[in-house]
């Protein structure tokens, strides 16, 4: 897949290819963003033409001052992964500045969508553009009328819910990483480097390795979870623990995100890992003593290990 990045104004000249659109954020890659991003493949395929996506960097309600969204569910580098698993030919990556959110729905069209020889465009149900979110899909209906084809995607439901980036967001935070799931299609991940921690683990006998986060990454909430990790060509389930490690009573405490896997014991110092999340086991919590602890840490080592067959089994389907 090619990335091509892209500021306002357009440098006119360039060639762009013709191309059937994908255009949203597309936060998460969940469900509903793939349907909208395959339709736009499979239409492509038709008219005969390239298949690409648009997306936005840095997020546009960040720039515009309607969130604080410093944390992302797939950051851009993540993001463009999931792109490219879905078989699209080209991502844009448009920077999202003041000046292009200044833009009116009406020069969006013409001094991006068409230099860029848009053929088609496919975007979700919800999509705005244009100056103060003003444009909605059935302008790019109207205002492509003769020169692009435009697909409006109805809503992917989880069970009687639309799926969203808000709504995956919220079950993160809640630590509900079955929901998560569900709504991605494949178990949230994150990915980091191993540094060296102060190496308690090791001396309470459960090894951890401590992450380093890579990107921005959306973290669930503080807890233990069933993880994998993916190494040497299989897949090694593990306990992790996000959190403060309260017992501890750390006179600055940060968070820390620590994973023990199981019947693991090789140096991990300065490997990347990507640590996929399956279940959230229990809260955080401090316990009165290090033996407290230690019993606790059994007992999780021991519902991951009841727990672990099915999810493997599931992963293998």
């Amino acid at each position: 897949m090619e990335t091509v990045q892209l500021s306002y104004p357009l440098d006119l000249k360039k060639t762009y290819p013709p191309a059937v659109l994908a255009i949203g954020y597309f936060d998460g890659v969940h469900r509903g963003h793939q349907t909208v991003i395959r339709r736009a493949r499979d239409l492509a395929a038709r008219l005969g033409v390239s298949s690409a996506v648009m997306t936005f960097h840095p997020h546009p309600r960040e720039v515009l001052g309607k969130a604080n969204i410093s944390r992302y569910i797939t950051p851009l580098r993540d993001k463009l992964r999931q792109f490219d698993r879905l078989g699209v030919d080209r991502t844009y990556v448009m920077k999202f500045d003041r000046l292009f959110a200044d833009r009116t729905k009406e020069q969006f069209v013409e001094e991006v969508l068409i230099p860029l020889q848009v053929k088609g465009v496919v975007v979700g149900f919800n999509f705005c553009f244009g100056r103060g979110a003003s444009g909605r899909a059935e302008d790019l209906i109207t205002m492509g009328k003769g020169r692009f084809r435009v697909e409006v995607i109805t809503p992917v439901l989880e069970g009687e819910t639309p799926v969203s980036s808000t709504r995956l967001r919220e079950a993160l935070a809640a630590g509900d990483v079955v929901t998560a799931e569900k709504i991605l299609g494949r178990p949230h991940s994150i990915e980091g480097k191993v540094v060296t921690g102060d190496r308690r683990g090791r001396t309470i006998g459960f090894p951890t390795a401590n992450l380093d986060l890579s990107e921005p990454y959306a973290v669930p909430k503080r807890g233990v979870y069933l993880v994998s990790v993916p190494r040497g060509g299989r897949v090694i389930p593990g306990v992790m623990n996000i959190g403060l490690r309260p017992t501890f009573r750390d006179p600055e405490p940060k968070l820390t995100l620590e994973v023990h896997l199981l019947g693991f014991e090789d140096d991990l110092y300065g490997e990347i890992l990507r640590v996929y999340f399956h279940r959230f086991l229990r809260e955080e919590r401090r316990f009165d003593s290090v033996d407290e602890l230690i019993r606790q840490i059994r007992e999780d080592v021991r519902q991951a290990e009841a727990i672990w067959p099915e999810i493997e089994s599931g992963t293998r389907e």
